[in-house]
């Protein structure tokens, strides 16, 4: 079989026309099948990979209950069908931008093939969440012992209170330092009571160095002090925590812009990462915090947390697809290795995989 352009194919010189969310997901399944030919399919160890089904289980579990009500007594999708998918995936979190381009493309599959069984559209669904989540995937960071483009690398940790954020960072200082990366982390969130204090025992725990100035320092300075002693120790990876009031505060982000400029004053391309994290239990509010946060700040990558204590991990799909952001830390449970690098095939394989 070979492909014209972007959207149409031959077989046996008759063409036919493959929309091109379709040859996204081709692909997809190209890569499975080479991943499965060469017994690497498995990116995470078989540890990790019941992790990543647990902590999706209540997700899955909510999420084909609806399925299944949706396409009860029906034999083939037409519009009924369609319109109780568009009402099951809104109220999976998935967002209503995200749903209705997925209802579009899928009206579309319906008006081209004419009859589309319900058995198929288990597939269908799992083609168009493997191609949202793909668009803006980074294959190259694919672990925490993945080479880091920079040295050191500066991420800079912000949020609202209460998504888990200090506890992000201390998580994510345990699996780079397991990897074998040195790690350093500033204290930059001095607004809240005892913030400094909490990051200082994840730094213990962890067993990494963290510079403070203690409550009511000026962020800026700490984060400056802290990427100084990071060059100064020739350290892999720089975590900055930042305060975390509420994502409208104009006072806020100015605060982030300020940390930034102050920063690149020792490294020119500081922060290599803004890693906004997310609540993935507050569903639509973690959108609409993702829209805040973008609009104020140069956010690149995010975390999405506390998948495993809620049924919403479809907020995942509309997050990463409304805001064009890799997705790239999950979070899975309480224990430091709960916290994983997000890899789209392994979610899809999961939240698709036999209940």
């Amino acid at each position: 079989m070979g492909f014209h352009n972007e959207s149409s194919c031959c077989e046996a010189g008759a063409f036919f026309y493959v929309p091109a969310a379709y040859l996204h997901f081709f692909s997809y399944l190209c890569k499975i099948y080479y991943l499965n030919a060469m017994g690497l399919f498995s990116i995470f160890s078989k540890e990790k990979k019941a992790t990543l089904d647990s902590g999706l289980a209540r997700t899955k579990e909510g999420f084909f209950a609806k399925l299944s009500k949706t396409v009860l007594g029906k034999s083939s999708v037409d519009d009924e069908v369609l319109d109780n998918l568009e009402e099951m995936l809104i109220s999976s979190d998935v967002g209503v931008d995200t749903t209705l381009k997925i209802i579009a493309n899928i009206q579309d599959r319906v008006k081209r093939d004419k009859y589309i069984g319900i058995g198929e559209l288990n597939g269908i669904l799992k083609g168009e969440i493997a191609t949202l989540l793909n668009q803006h995937h980074n294959d190259e960071f694919e672990d925490f012992a993945s080479p880091l483009p920079k040295k050191p690398y500066v991420i800079l940790v912000v949020g609202v209170n209460g998504v888990g954020k200090t506890t992000t960072i201390g998580k994510l200082a345990y699996q780079f330092k397991q990897a074998g990366k040195s790690v350093m982390l500033g204290a930059s969130d001095t607004f809240r009571a005892a913030a400094v204090d909490q990051l200082t025992i994840w730094s213990e725990r962890v067993g990494v160095p963290i510079v403070q100035q203690g409550m009511n320092a000026d962020p800026a300075s700490v984060a400056y002090d802290t990427l100084q002693s990071a060059l100064a120790k020739d350290t892999d990876v720089v975590l900055i925590d930042t305060a975390g009031r509420l994502h409208n505060k104009v006072g806020l982000m100015n605060e982030l812009t300020k940390i930034k400029k102050v920063m690149q004053k020792l490294v020119p391309d500081a922060p290599h990462e803004v890693l906004l994290v997310l609540d993935a239990s507050t569903g639509q509010n973690a959108i609409e915090q993702a829209r805040q946060f973008t609009a104020a700040t140069e956010v690149n990558a995010l975390a999405v947390t506390k998948l495993d204590g809620t049924a919403k991990g479809g907020v995942i799909v509309g997050i990463s697809d409304q805001f064009k952001i890799p997705v790239r830390y999950i979070g899975l449970g309480e224990r430091m290795t709960d916290l994983q690098v997000f890899n789209a095939y392994e979610f899809v394989e999961s939240l698709f995989g036999e209940k």
